[in-house]
């Protein structure tokens, strides 16, 4: 396993700096790929942040700063047309493709205001990512996918009955995420496209690391165990299942997570 990968896993959550992350788990498919040129990528983006943004105090102006030199001078932007494109959840491709997912976009978005010192987080809104800029008191929300569009309240309720229109929507129920739920949900996006590809050692590879980057992670080892199982590695199966025993707490899923471990003994 890459040193860098295992080092993700160790590192404290506020550790986790979130497009060095993003780039450390993309570099394990592109060894040839430069992690100096991509790194300089990241840091040409808050020098020129930094050059503009000295004066800007609120965050009304940092988020119209990250839109302008992100979203319009770096011309990153979602990809609309082949959306579902493994290399828009590839933060080396993004780099230099240009185009990518909202939470390889939000990545790149939120690491750039933190190295500024600027508050910002990830909102998990159902079927998109958004980045929340400033303080609780009068925050901003924009949509990298969009090239940094501001995102009004109203918006964000459209959005919301948009993609669970059964749902009655509540924008006080769209939490911020940590940084390792963030490197979660990149590695669960590649991973469910790759199997709906019919690429099934590929998720399976991809959920390997999420069990590495997040032990904690039952949805992590329930899908590895799944594939293990598919591709008839019993024994690696029954590692998962038990790893998934250690961190698991809901009695009714680890009842059944008991019962599949006996009937492997078995």
């Amino acid at each position: 396993m890459h040193d860098d990968l295992i080092h993700l896993g160790l590192i404290d959550e506020e550790d986790v700096v979130l497009d060095e992350a993003a780039l450390a788990l993309a570099l394990l498919d592109h060894p040839e790929t430069s992690r100096d040129f991509c790194l300089g990528v990241f840091r040409a983006i808050a020098d020129r942040l930094a050059t503009i943004g000295a004066d800007a105090r609120d965050a009304r102006s940092q988020a119209l700063l990250l839109a302008q030199v992100l979203g319009s001078e770096f011309g990153f932007i979602g990809d609309r047309v082949t959306y579902d494109d493994p290399a828009n959840s590839d933060m080396v491709r993004v780099i230099e493709r240009r185009q990518g997912l909202p939470v390889t976009l939000s990545i790149l978005y939120v690491a750039a205001a933190r190295r500024l010192g600027w508050m910002a987080n990830m909102l998990d809104v159902p079927g998109h990512v958004l980045v929340l800029v400033g303080e609780d008191v009068v925050p901003v929300m924009i949509d990298p996918f969009r090239g940094g569009e501001f995102v009004d309240r109203d918006q964000l309720v459209v959005l919301l009955q948009t993609m669970d229109p059964g749902r009655v929507a509540a924008t006080s129920h769209v939490a911020t995420m940590s940084n390792r739920a963030i490197l979660l949900r990149l590695l669960l996006n590649a991973a469910t496209r790759a199997e709906a590809g019919g690429e099934g050692r590929r998720a399976l590879t991809l959920y390997q690391r999420m069990t590495v980057v997040a032990p904690g992670s039952g949805h992590g080892w329930w899908e590895r165990a799944r594939l293990e199982l598919i591709g008839g590695n019993v024994a690696g199966t029954r590692m998962s299942l038990s790893a998934m025993l250690e961190v698991t707490r809901e009695p009714e899923l680890r009842a059944k997570v008991s019962s599949i471990l006996t009937s492997l003994q078995a």
